[in-house]
């Protein structure tokens, strides 16, 4: 049998951006001799533009695409796809600003290369399993976006922290990857298949091998989306990683996943026999990871511990779109996914720059912010007030959103959500309080950011502002939304 080759023109996305890591490694190679000096075209231009350059391209032609799948239906396109993959890019792009002035230490000049096509790399593996239609290929694309991601957790090698926490991070994500495996293996022994489309026929509701082979799936997934009670891993890592590296985790590697999550869910184990019995371990976990992430954000005095507990609470609203399974949870998924993504960035932003600057990352060191660096404690006041969901900010309208899909399917649990958010709300002022209220003898001096940083944070905060008041951004991820046909 030929190879058709006229197939690998339907993944687009992925080979634009091989080609922006392509790129990058021969600049890398050629064109950047002098790193210890500094004086290279890395930091940060390049990676900026071709990543902005590759999302406009993929974005506009995905108006007039149509469904689409490459070797034998184990890569699958549709043009939601592409809207997912184009928040992930748009994410990816702010931490590359974000990173250079940490890049631009001494102790990192040499290292620019690696932290771009390092991450890319793991960009690549998110937009394998967003577009899998096979659990071989979602597998690989798992692995692809787990394994770089211990390297990145370990960038800081010199430190002890940095070190503890990749260690931590790859021995729970080898683990959850085994029980995630194993799970295939029940699936694929009740089925007789790997292929999604085939699944739904053919997966028998009532054996004990699907039902077990569901539960580990699940698992392995809730890993990746710091889902209570696989989050023991989230705090430790989150604290020791560098502060880019913690942003990038918090939100990127967790929206693939529950995307995928979503799509899993509604094609394969979306049958009669099946969808109670997910929907009700599912109800367990989003209460448990809300609620206990809420109560555990209270006592922490570590920015970085903080904003992980917030992550877990967060990922329990972006789960709990999943519950309907429907055409309008998708919606309300990948829009959450992108107001969450300006807000959380829109914070870590704000801890880098601090952090960059003066070392600080406890919440008593924010004491007194206000008076030394009025416009950074303003912009993380409307961060925190989206991730709290206060109106008119865009996190108000993104949770509105996740409880009208999710409504119909329980009830309970929306009025659940609803209780931890105004929990969520008293946490998030405590940082409000500490920069505005709190007195500080020794605050954190005043200093000017750097301009890549400053542009960060005015697309975070332009993001939370606009995305609440122009209502046509998700009426056009809508117009997109469907659980695509068996």
């Amino acid at each position: 049998m030929n190879l058709d080759y006229s197939q690998f023109l339907v993944m687009r996305e992925e080979l634009s951006l091989l080609a922006v890591i392509l790129i990058l490694f021969v600049a890398d190679l050629l064109f950047c001799p002098d790193k210890k000096s500094g004086k290279g075209i890395y930091n940060s231009p390049l990676p900026v533009i071709l990543l902005s350059v590759m999302t406009l391209c993929n974005l506009i032609p995905c108006c007039g695409a149509t469904d689409a799948e490459a070797f034998g239906g184990m890569y699958q396109y549709t043009p939601m796809m592409t809207i997912v993959k184009s928040v992930l890019n748009v994410g990816t792009l702010i931490v590359f600003l974000m990173a250079n002035k940490w890049l631009s230490r001494p102790e990192n000049l040499v290292k620019q290369g690696e932290f771009y096509m390092v991450t890319l790399f793991t960009l690549l593996g998110m937009y394998l399993m967003i577009s899998s239609g096979h659990f071989l290929m979602f597998f690989i694309g798992l692995e692809l976006a787990s394994i770089p991601m211990c390297a990145l957790v370990a960038f800081d090698k010199y430190r002890y922290e940095s070190a503890e926490a990749a260690a931590k991070y790859i021995l729970l994500a080898l683990f959850s990857s085994a029980l995630l495996l194993y799970g295939l293996s029940f699936i694929y022994g009740a089925s007789g298949t790997l292929y999604f489309k085939d699944m739904f026929s053919q997966l028998p509701g009532d054996s004990l091998l699907t039902l077990v082979g569901m539960v580990l799936f699940i698992s392995g997934m809730g890993f990746k989306i710091s889902l209570v009670p696989f989050h023991l891993w989230t705090a430790d890592t989150y604290e020791g990683a560098p502060t880019v590296v913690t942003a990038y985790l918090s939100v990127i590697s967790k929206g693939a996943a529950a995307f995928v999550m979503l799509i899993v869910l509604g094609k394969v184990f979306d049958t009669a026999a099946l969808v109670n019995e997910w929907r009700i371990l599912l109800f367990w976990i989003i209460v448990a990871s809300i609620t206990l992430a809420n109560l555990f954000a209270i006592r922490q005095t570590n920015l970085k511990r903080f904003m992980a507990f917030s992550a877990i609470s967060q990922a329990g609203y972006l789960v709990l779109a999943i519950m309907p399974a429907s055409a309008q949870g998708m919606t309300s998924l990948v829009y959450y996914l992108l107001v969450y993504l300006v807000a959380n960035f829109g914070v870590f932003a704000v801890i880098n720059v601090v952090e960059q600057n003066s070392g600080k990352l406890g919440i008593s060191d924010y004491n007194g912010l206000y008076e030394t660096n009025p416009k950074l404690a303003f912009l993380m006041t409307l961060s925190l007030f989206s991730l709290a969901g206060i109106p008119p900010f865009a996190g108000f309208f993104s949770k509105f959103f996740v409880f009208m899909a999710a409504f119909q399917e329980a009830k309970l649990l929306v009025f659940i959500a609803l209780v931890n958010t105004i929990v969520s709300l008293y946490y998030y002022l405590l940082i409000v309080k500490a920069m505005y209220i709190s007195k500080n003898d020794t605050p954190i001096a005043s200093f000017r950011s750097d301009n890549y940083s400053r542009a960060a944070l005015l697309l975070c905060t332009a993001g939370v502002v606009l995305l609440g008041i122009v209502g046509s951004v998700y009426t056009y991820i809508d117009g997109f939304s469907y659980i695509p046909s068996l």
